[in-house]
């Protein structure tokens, strides 16, 4: 497996969201299963695991499901060998996120990771959104402190902006942003240039679009409502599907010329424009998690790469986040 650099560290070329094993995608995945689930994924070759505290679900018993504690009991008995984020600062609450980036609520959260990881050290700790009370500069304190004090080793932002990356920055350096980024949602491009600048890693969520660029959806397909995301997100309505169709098409056609799945070709072309983009797709299903850690080694030329994104530049359609 192709690897990357983040910062210091070395993780794989695509790392994988453990998310939707318990939260936003449905029903959570059976523990049992959730946890081989992600070490057969190690066993393909991942070494970088995404989760957040946030990430929890209802069981079908009733209990809570903690993506962190997932991940923990799938990964404690290879620590050495991976990679593992999590994050702070949100909670969901009904129809909204709340946000909490205070020093006291950072040191609280940590704590919490720690424990339901079972780790004594997090790899990469991100702020998951930016909390508008509380200053980059204090944010990027509190991370300072808890590098010194051995409990992360490096942090990161979730969807930032510029102006609070470069003041983090400068206060505590950042090793990752993680925005939402793919070929329907190319918004986040505006940071690349200060990306480089800065040597830091661009962490792609939602690579894939929530799935829509897989092209394994039509109308017919149905997202249990309140529960998996995807049964409100603008690409999966009917005039999303219509949308979406050719950018769709363009996938298709590029896969067949590659020998290889839509989906991959929507992760190569990420891959292949900055040796700094590490995205991070999530599936339950092994043979998806295969197909997505074999994307990196696709490769697109440049004129590939500018061809595809003349067309898309042309394109119309709708995607949750934004449109165009």
């Amino acid at each position: 497996m192709k690897n990357r650099k983040l910062g210091t560290m070395e993780v794989s070329a695509v790392g994988m969201g453990c998310m939707g094993l318990s939260h936003a995608s449905g029903v959570p995945t059976e523990r049992k299963e959730a946890v081989n689930i992600i070490r057969q994924a190690f066993e393909m070759g991942y070494t970088f695991f995404d989760t957040a505290e946030c990430y929890t679900g209802i069981n079908k018993d009733g209990s809570t499901s903690y993506n962190e504690e997932l991940v923990g009991e799938a990964l404690r008995p290879i620590r050495n060998k991976v990679t593992i984020a999590t994050k702070c600062g949100v909670q969901h609450g009904g129809n909204h996120l709340i946000l909490d980036s205070r020093p006291e609520t950072i040191r609280k959260s940590v704590e919490g990771s720690l424990k339901r990881l079972g780790v004594d050290c997090i790899d990469l700790y991100y702020q998951h959104r930016i909390d508008p009370k509380v200053t980059a500069e204090e944010t990027a304190g509190t991370m300072a402190d808890l590098i010194k004090e051995g409990k992360i080793l490096h942090w990161g932002i979730s969807e930032t902006t510029e102006e609070y990356l470069r003041s983090a920055h400068a206060v505590c350096p950042v090793t990752a942003v993680q925005n939402r980024y793919s070929m329907m949602a190319r918004w986040n491009e505006s940071l690349f240039p200060a990306l480089e600048e800065l040597g830091i890693g661009l962490v792609a969520f939602s690579p894939m679009a929530n799935g829509f660029l897989t092209g394994r959806y039509d109308q017919n397909s149905i997202f249990e409502p309140g529960i998996d995301y995807r049964s409100f997100m603008p690409q999966f309505t009917a005039e999303g599907m219509e949308k979406g169709k050719e950018i769709l098409e363009l996938l298709t056609s590029i896969a067949n010329s590659k020998n290889a799945a839509p989906a991959q070709i929507s992760l190569a072309w990420m891959l292949c424009r900055k040796p700094w983009i590490i995205p991070i797709p999530g599936s339950r299903k092994l043979d998806r998690l295969k197909e997505n850690l074999s994307a990196a080694e696709i490769m697109l030329t440049e004129a590939e790469i500018s061809s595809i994104d003349e067309k898309l530049d042309r394109m119309d359609f709708i995607v949750f986040g934004g449109s165009k």
